[in-house]
This record gives C-alpha cells, sequence and structure tokens, in this order.
C-alpha cells in the first residue's frame, strides 16, 4: 500500500543517494512474513558507497530511525527488512478493503489510455474445439484484468474468415454438399465437408488448384462465392456465440480477416511506395534477412494475399480507429515467427505504435493422446467438454449435498468455473494436459476448491446473521495466522499489477489457492464464530474481506463465485 511505502520511503531517502521514486521501485514484499513486510536490496548500493550489500544492510539497520508504523528494521544478508506495527497494519488494509469491496484490487493508473485485445480468433467453418479454449481464456481474463486497471478495452474476435481454405469449402460444398447437408448448414456439416475435401485431395491433388480459383474469385467479390461464405458464417457464428456465452467471455467487435479486405490493396501500395516490397519467385515479399529473418510474405504469385498481408492491414485500421496505448495478440506459440514480421514491417513502414504490439504466446492444451487435428477429424469439442464437465459435477453434487437449492446452475458454474481456472493456473507458455480427476478436485489447487472455499465463508456469514462492521477491536487480529491473511489479502493489488505486466492469469490463480490456504490455516486455529462478541465481529470482518477478494479475484478470471455449493 502506498501509505506504508511512502513511510518507509521517508526513513530510507535520508540515508541512501537515490530518488524517491527509485526507493520505491526496489522495494519488495519478503516471500516469507517473518522477514518483514516490506525489503530493500542494498545491491544497488554497492558501487558507490564500496561495500558489500551485505554490509550496507546491516549498517543501515544499526542507524535508521525507526518511526511507526515501522517498529523494526532488521539486516537479512543484502536486504534490509521492515517490520510494521501489526495493529496498525491490519485495521488500514481491512478498512481500505471495506470501504472498496468489488473495487478492491482496481486502480486507474490506465485512465485515458487504450488497450487492444486480439483473441479467439476461430476460423469460420469449423468447430469450437478444446484447441481453441486457451486463446479465448487468456485473452478474456487480460481484457478483465486491464479493465480493472482502469484501461478502456477493446476485445476483437479475428475470425479467420479468409483464405484458401473457404476456396476448398466452396469447391466441397458445390461437390458433395447434399450427400452431407440438410435443410439447414450446421458447422458440422460444413466441418465435414472440409475433411472430406482433404480426403479427397489425396487422391485428386486438382482439387487444390480448383480451390484457388475459387477463393480468387471469392477475393474479386464472384456473387455466388460471397453468397456461400456469408452462409458459412453466418451458421459458424451462431454456434460460437453459444460457446462464448457458456464460457462468459465478452468481445467488443467480430472484425475478422475479411473486414481488411478491401484495405489490403492499399497496404500493399503503401509498403510498394516506402520502397520496401519486391517480387521473389513472382510472389511479393517484404525482405526481413537483414533481421535474421525469413521474408514478409505480402502477395503470392496467383495474387492471392496472405495472413501477414490482412494483418498488417488491421493493425493500420485499429491504430487509426482505436489510437491504442498497447495491443495484444493472444495468439499459440507457433505464431512467434508471424507476429516476429508483422510488427518488424509496421516498424519498417515508420509506425512508433508499432513497439506497442505484443504477441502473448501460450502453449498447446492437450488430453493424453497427445495434439489434436480438425484436418482428420479428430477433434475434442469445446461444447462437449464444457457440457461434460457441468454434468460431473451435477453428480458430485448430487452425493455430497442433494438438497442444495438452485443444483443446475451451481453445477453449470462450477463445471465450467474449474475448466477456466485449470486452464489459466497453468502458465500460458506451457502446455495443459487436462486430467479430469484434477480439474474437478475440491481439495486440489483447482476451480471448485477456490469456489468451495468463496461458499463455505459465504455460510459463516449467513450463520453469523448480523451486519459486517468494520467498527472492530483490531489488536484482536494479532495472532500468526490471522496476520499471514491479512498480508496475503493486503498483496491482491500487487498481484493484479504482476498479471498485467506479464500478461499472466496464472498469477491470479496461484494467489487466489495461497489466499484459501492462509485462511483454512487461520479456521483450523481460531474459531470464527463464538460467544466473545468483540472477537467475533473482529474475525467476521476477516472473513468477508477474505471472501470479497476471492470473489473479486474468480471475477477477473471470469469465473462465478457461488454462495452455496
Amino acid at each position: 500500500m502506498d501509505y506504508f511505502i511512502k513511510d518507509i520511503v521517508s526513513i530510507l531517502k535520508n540515508k541512501i543517494d537515490l530518488p524517491e521514486d527509485e526507493i520505491k521501485r526496489q522495494l519488495e514484499i519478503p516471500p516469507d512474513f517473518k522477514m518483514g513486510d516490506y525489503a530493500f536490496p542494498c545491491y544497488s548500493l554497492s558501487k558507490a558507497l564500496k561495500k558489500s550489500p551485505n554490509v550496507i544492510a546491516s549498517e543501515l539497520a544499526k542507524t535508521l530511525h525507526i518511526r511507526s508504523p515501522v517498529v523494526e528494521i532488521k539486516a537479512t544478508g543484502p536486504y534490509l527488512n521492515f517490520f510494521l506495527d501489526k495493529v496498525i497494519f491490519s485495521e488500514s488494509v481491512l478498512k481500505k478493503m471495506w470501504d472498496e469491496r468489488e473495487r478492491y484490487g482496481r486502480n486507474n493508473i490506465g485512465a485515458d489510455k487504450t488497450v487492444v485485445v486480439d483473441y479467439s480468433s476461430p476460423n469460420i467453418a469449423k468447430h469450437l474445439a478444446v484447441h481453441h479454449l486457451r486463446s479465448a481464456l487468456i485473452g478474456g481474463a487480460i481484457y478483465n484484468i486491464y479493465s480493472a486497471l482502469g484501461y478502456n478495452c477493446v476485445g476483437i474476435n479475428h475470425l479467420g474468415d479468409w483464405g484458401t481454405q473457404f476456396g476448398q469449402l466452396i469447391v466441397a460444398y458445390k461437390k458433395w454438399g447434399s450427400e452431407v447437408i440438410g435443410k439447414f448448414c450446421t458447422v458440422t456439416d460444413l466441418n465435414n465437408l472440409y475433411v472430406k475435401f482433404h480426403q479427397e485431395a489425396e487422391k485428386d491433388p486438382a482439387l487444390e488448384e480448383e480451390a484457388r480459383e475459387w477463393f480468387k474469385r471469392l477475393e474479386t467479390g464472384d456473387v455466388e462465392a460471397r453468397k456461400l461464405w456469408q452462409n458459412f458464417k453466418e451458421a459458424s457464428l451462431k454456434e460460437f456465440q453459444k460457446i462464448y456465452d457458456m464460457l462468459g467471455v465478452h468481445f467488443d467487435a467480430f472484425t475478422g480477416e475479411s473486414f481488411y479486405n478491401t484495405m489490403v490493396e492499399d497496404t500493399i501500395l503503401e509498403i510498394k511506395q516506402k520502397g520496401l516490397a519486391r517480387l521473389s519467385e513472382q510472389a511479393l515479399i517484404v525482405d526481413l534477412e537483414p533481421y535474421n529473418m525469413p521474408p514478409c510474405l505480402l502477395r503470392k504469385k496467383d495474387e492471392t494475399t496472405l495472413y501477414a498481408t490482412r494483418d498488417i492491414a488491421a493493425a493500420e485500421y485499429r491504430s487509426k480507429t482505436y489510437n491504442f496505448d498497447k495491443m495484444i495478440y493472444v495468439v499459440g506459440s507457433e505464431q512467434k515467427l508471424h507476429f516476429k514480421q508483422v510488427f518488424k514491417v509496421l516498424e519498417l513502414m515508420g509506425y512508433n505504435w508499432a513497439n506497442y504490439c505484443v504477441h502473448v504466446d501460450f502453449g498447446l492444451m492437450k488430453f493424453k493422446d497427445g495434439k489434436m487435428s480438425t484436418r482428420k477429424g479428430k477433434v475434442v469439442l469445446l461444447e462437449d467438454l464444457l457440457t461434460e464437465a457441468v454434468e460431473r459435477i451435477g453428480k458430485i453434487i448430487e452425493e455430497k449435498n442433494p438438497s442444495l437449492e438452485n443444483k443446475d446452475t451451481v453445477a453449470k458454474e462450477v463445471g465450467i468455473g474449474a475448466v477456466i481456472f485449470a486452464d489459466l493456473s497453468t502458465k500460458r507458455n506451457k502446455d495443459v494436459i487436462f486430467n479430469w480427476d484434477e480439474v474437478l478436485n475440491f481439495e486440489g489447487e483447482t476451480g471448485p476448491y477456490v469456489q468451495y472455499t468463496h461458499a463455505r465463508l459465504c455460510s459463516i456469514l449467513r450463520k453469523y446473521g448480523k451486519p459486517v462492521t468494520a467498527d472492530v477491536n483490531f489488536k484482536l487480529l494479532n495472532e500468526d495466522e490471522t496476520v499471514v491473511l491479512i498480508k496475503s489479502l493486503w498483496q491482491f493489488p500487487s498481484v493484479i499489477l504482476r498479471a498485467a505486466e506479464s500478461y499472466e492469469s496464472a498469477l491470479i490463480c496461484n494467489y487466489l489457492i495461497d489466499v484459501c490456504g492462509n485462511l483454512n490455516r487461520f479456521y483450523n486455529t481460531h474459531r470464527v464464530l463464538s460467544d466473545n462478541e468483540e472477537i467475533t465481529s473482529a474475525r467476521i470482518l476477516l472473513a468477508d474481506a477474505t471472501r470479497q477478494v476471492i470473489k473479486n479475484g474468480l471475477g477477473l478470471l471470469g469465473i462465478h463465485a457461488p454462495e452455496q455449493m
């Protein structure tokens, strides 16, 4: 909290030759509460003072003047550790939480700034499958986290609704559509056609050339091609929205690749005029060899454009439309080179904002049989996964609490929340290995465990049956387990900041697990409800504050916090 940091900076500033902002920047929170509430590393002073960091810390600990709320300054190796008055600390933290409630953890550092988040981006005419989950969830969490920091966020679903694959689909539709499509066209129908095309193309390679010709007709505005493409798109969007609603994922715009089709030629012309493009084997490229990258392909020899061309045009449009301060692309790790190329071309075009474009990459979602392929028709549908999660949780509720009100709603919130938490709690650069037993465990480091902890706190508050007040005796909240819990609640705002800086929602998941663990250690040692009303009211305030932090944290992840389970 700034209140405490300000006091520590005022103690240090007269003894060390560093600007106040630099002192503030270097202050850390020790990993163990026994090491203090704040720590200042003395490495940066070593060169000027010509002493080791350990000696500097030891000397400062002896000479610094202690004043409230600091009660002790102690050197531990190269660190200078500051200990705060427990009562002042607990009162400050819990009163701040009481005042801010659902706003606790939020701030306005992003006021008047815009962040564009590009996420999900599925391909039209294909089912949303398990491998689509990570982009949607990670992007949705980033959107929520930056919104909590006061940024104006624009969530864009950059649909894969353009490219040679639509030529393939049109060919398949015209040749075999009557065999697989009933009265209404569904994504299942389209996916079957896509799979069939590739099966047949292995036997008859001429189909690929026919598909390229149809896509070229689509690009030039052929009426039949455009009508078929529009039907494919509408059928897909209808199914996508159903899944997004289940996940609670929101977008401000569904502007896919096709949206930028009319802008592509102007973009190519601009790149040519700036002397960046040249022909190579009849294809138009930007040579990126001086930057240790392969060429960025803008247009193939058959005159069709590519992902890179459309992404460059899209970036230009977004800059003009949103005047963003940052643009975040949440796309898998296999596209690292693609985005390096796109960002480099934008930079070479003279756009300073290219430096504010970020590729947030992530690993795969896997089951035990490894990576899945839509082309061969082997795919785990996202709707099926979510439905199964809800059904499994429903069975657990029937076994453990059959009289629970709103069982169906709770099963949906916990089942889908379990899937979301399992994904987001895995560091994004790692692969997620999905395991039902682990995902739905109410006692492991899982979403159901965090949600159950929230419901348990709600139950305690219902049993208390009185209004919660911040007018309590904070001297009664001085036990070690209690202070550790309060300290973990106090760290929530800084965790949100770190999650935003690193685009890492796993930090919030891990934080919530720690809070629940600290709460359980507190709860197992101290009774919340007792005959002593003074102690009870103080501990109820702490219980309510913990409940609020868990709810706020789950909200950032897009997960509901049931009050009963």
